[in-house]
């Protein structure tokens, strides 16, 4: 199994669901995608690099992915997801609005740079608002050396805007992610 760690994001509805409803769709499936899955709080943070537009709500999950799994593969079945939650790259602004954001920031010690995928994830040390719940989730992990690293990147910047809204369970304590099925919908 190789370990995996995702940031999530979104700051725009999508179908009527508040970026709120659409992480936990995303947590939702995500559940099927990966084995052991842990997810952080929610945290609302002041978008960077286009300031002019709503907060983001952000949060990480870690979990693992089978052997034969490539990141070539994840980021596949995260952009359906992404796109099943209303993303449409064609139609966006860099950096910009989203329904929903899922990055790659780890997937075990695989190192990557291409024009479509870059691991670990190249902004994941300037992004506190990946770096604090990533913290928070890996503090479970026995992976002190990563950890380790993210707090000193994070000791270098400004974490003072970044709020917790809730606890994974305080905010989404009542969806029993075990009775979801791999599509996304509730099982009966």
């Amino acid at each position: 199994m190789i370990r995996v760690l995702l940031g999530l994001g979104s700051n725009r509805t999508f179908s009527g669901k508040t970026p709120l409803e659409l992480l936990r769709g995303a947590v939702e499936r995500l559940n099927n995608v990966l084995e052991g899955a842990k997810f952080s709080s929610v945290y609302k943070t002041r978008a960077m690099y286009v300031e002019d537009q709503d907060d983001f709500y952000n949060m990480a999950a870690v979990g693992f992915v089978a052997d034969g799994t490539t990141p070539e593969n994840l980021l596949k079945i995260t952009q359906k997801i992404e796109a099943d939650f209303g993303r449409d790259r064609t139609k966006e602004i860099r950096f910009g609005p989203r329904s929903l954001d899922i990055d790659i920031e780890l997937f075990g010690d695989i190192k990557i740079d291409t024009p479509d995928l870059q691991i670990p994830h190249p902004r994941v040390k300037e992004r506190a608002f990946v770096l604090v719940p990533a913290i928070e989730i890996l503090a479970e992990s026995s992976d002190k050396k990563i950890r380790d690293e993210f707090k000193s990147a994070l000791a270098l910047l400004n974490a003072a805007e970044i709020e917790k809204l809730g606890s994974f369970d305080d905010l989404f304590g009542e969806m029993n992610i075990n009775q979801v099925v791999r599509n996304g919908t509730e099982s009966k």
